[in-house]
C-alpha cells in the first residue's frame, strides 16, 4: 500500500501552510454563519410584544 506523503513530494513552508489555513478558517466562517432570522415561534412572541406595547400607549 503506497504511503500518503510520498517521499518526493513538495514540502511547504510554516508561512505557506498558516496562510492556507486562515484562508479555509476564513471561508468556513462565511459560509456557516448562523441564520440571522428567529423561528417562526419566536417571531410571533415578538410581534406580539410589540403589539401589545402600542396597544399600551
Amino acid at each position: 500500500m503506497p504511503s500518503l506523503y510520498a517521499n518526493d513530494s513538495e514540502q511547504i513552508d510554516r508561512r505557506t501552510s498558516r496562510s492556507i489555513c486562515d484562508a479555509v478558517g476564513e471561508r468556513l466562517q462565511q459560509r456557516l454563519r448562523p441564520d440571522p432570522r428567529l423561528p417562526t415561534h419566536l417571531e410571533q412572541l415578538l410581534d406580539e410584544l410589540r403589539k401589545r406595547d402600542r396597544d399600551s400607549h
